[in-house]
């Protein structure tokens, strides 16, 4: 029997090495974990590293993370954990058409935002501003995988999908205005980074066409014209240039056609709904928010001591456990703390 289910696993890597394409990261050439250890013998490096993400606490924690609406009751809007999804399904279906590897494709794109801060970017950029040392989500993933999740264990992944967790991020305003040591080291992990944004820029202009913060007539013309009219079509459209732009190369691309185009929606996003009125009113409170339970546990250092006793911290400052804390808080649960410590004593009310 072991020798029979040992054997599944190396059929699914004979399975890479016959069909994946010559730029591919083969499983078995993986680079392997930070701790050695034995392998699954039926699963392979990268899919065992999928499963750990989705197991894991901080990937179910993604569900009640804001996307971009914080305070909105509407559950139509997406989350944390859909904008995951969806950056995962497309990015699965380019690898697939590329004959690349699907499993790191997936384990990279479910891990990439297991770090993020709650109440979306003005979370992550209060939390910047507060912490000396700065505070960037993806930096903040590849700590949750590498240390905090499992009471300071981390989950011990496979090199190439902490590279791609770690470099999803884009480092210049541009979609490919990146240095080359923060690439991917895989072309997998490329994918993922263009999809990230290929996802938000998509939805987030569907989100606030349902919540009514813009009409269809004010979206730009090279938006509809080139990318399509509706969601679908727009995804539609990326993921067959990208496709047919990168096949055969060592190099994930997109067309100039339609990357201005996105780049036009990108710009068009910030000014008309990143920026909105209502989203920077949710925006203040959020900031607010938190920068007052990061004040309030920095000046009550035996409670956030006792928060976060399970992890097991060596040589670290408290603003490193207060930081790491708060990033892990849901928006619900960031508000329940906020509600318990600052409401009772009528201090730095905020209207919700």
């Amino acid at each position: 029997m072991n020798n029979q289910t040992g054997s599944i696993k190396e059929i699914i890597e004979e399975i890479e090495k016959k069909d994946l394409s010559e730029y591919a990261q083969l499983s078995s050439n993986s680079r392997g974990r930070k701790i050695k250890e034995q392998e699954s013998p039926i699963r392979t490096v990268y899919m065992r590293d999928r499963d750990r993400i989705i197991h894991s606490s901080s990937f179910r924690r993604l569900k009640d993370k804001t996307q971009v609406f914080i305070f909105s009751p509407n559950n139509l809007l997406r989350t944390r954990l859909t904008h995951t999804l969806e950056v995962s399904q497309i990015s699965r279906t380019i690898a697939k058409a590329l004959r690349l590897n699907e499993d790191l494709v997936e384990a990279i794109a479910l891990g990439h935002d297991l770090g993020h801060s709650p109440f979306g970017h003005v979370g992550e950029r209060t939390l910047s501003k507060l912490f000396k040392s700065g505070f960037r989500h993806n930096i903040q993933s590849l700590r949750v995988v590498d240390f905090l999740e499992k009471n300071g264990q981390g989950l011990n992944l496979s090199y190439e999908v902490r590279d791609g967790i770690l470099k999803h991020s884009k480092w210049g305003e541009r979609l490919f205005e990146t240095r080359k040591m923060f690439e991917p080291i895989t072309l997998e992990g490329q994918i993922v980074k263009i999809c990230d944004r290929v996802a938000y820029i998509n939805h987030d202009l569907d989100d606030a066409l349902r919540f009514g913060l813009i009409k269809k007539d004010v979206i730009p013309l090279n938006t509809l014209k080139i990318l399509g009219h509706n969601h679908s079509n727009r995804i539609n459209t990326i993921v067959v240039d990208i496709v047919n732009t990168s096949r055969n190369k060592n190099l994930i691309m997109m067309s100039n056609k339609v990357l201005e185009a996105i780049e036009e929606t990108r710009l068009f996003l910030f000014e008309k709904v990143y920026r909105h009125k209502i989203i920077e009113n949710e925006s203040k409170k959020a900031e607010r928010i938190i920068s007052e339970l990061f004040h309030f546990y920095k000046t009550n250092p035996k409670l956030i001591l006792k928060k976060t006793k399970d992890i097991k911290y060596k040589f670290v400052s408290l603003e490193r456990r207060i930081v790491d804390y708060i990033s892990m808080m849901t928006d619900e649960y960031a508000l329940y703390e906020y509600k318990k410590y600052m409401m009772p004593k009528k201090l730095f009310r905020v209207k919700l």
